[in-house]
């Protein structure tokens, strides 16, 4: 429980980076990444940093379950415009919530342990981390019959939750399994 702690921790900055509480709850669907492996898109992808600025970073796309239920957003983060309102027809934000079981790839069956882990970065793509808390993702389909609706979330690499670079030789922590590319998670505080 104490990691599901620190993974929560990491939404949360360590100092206050904005001027003004920009983290609050949302009460629509959503997508959860936390234990997904992300591909890079060949892209940029503009984030909004902790400073007011927006910077560019190489962009990944990440296929994340669309669940339900109260999740936390940084609303000046990501790419969010300040509310939890829906980015568009047929999408939803790449949010968070605690959860120490929920679907993923490859199976994506319901209730699969997502077991947090930490690595140091490397600079590799199964040794970086991408970032997909407070992005816009695009609805595609249901794993299976009964599974999860998924979700195309694109978010940056090797940045962190306040826009700001993650170095190589940072410990991070994420519930995607070994060996995934570009995991999702980010830097322990």
């Amino acid at each position: 429980m104490k990691l599901y702690i620190a993974i929560a921790a990491l939404l949360l900055p360590v100092a206050p980076a904005r001027a003004d509480n920009t983290f609050v709850f949302c009460h629509q669907p959503f997508a959860l990444c936390a234990a997904s492996g992300a591909t890079l898109t060949g892209k940029q992808i503009a984030v909004n940093a902790a400073n007011g600025t927006v910077v560019m970073y190489p962009e990944a796309v990440a296929v994340c379950p669309v669940l339900h239920g109260p999740s936390i957003a940084d609303v000046a983060g990501g790419n969010m415009k300040g509310s939890c309102t829906q980015p568009g027809p047929n999408q939803v934000w790449s949010l968070y919530q605690v959860r120490e079981k929920f679907a993923q790839a490859p199976t994506w069956k319901r209730n699969t342990p997502a077991v947090p882990r930490t690595f140091v970065t490397g600079g590799t793509p199964t040794t970086s981390i991408s970032n997909m808390f407070s992005f816009a993702c695009t609805k595609t389909k249901r794993a299976h019959l009964f599974g999860p609706m998924l979700a195309n979330c694109y978010g940056p690499v090797s940045e962190d939750v306040q826009g700001a670079p993650v170095a190589v030789g940072t410990k991070v922590v994420t519930q995607a399994p070994v060996g995934a590319t570009y995991s999702v998670g980010g830097p322990v505080p």
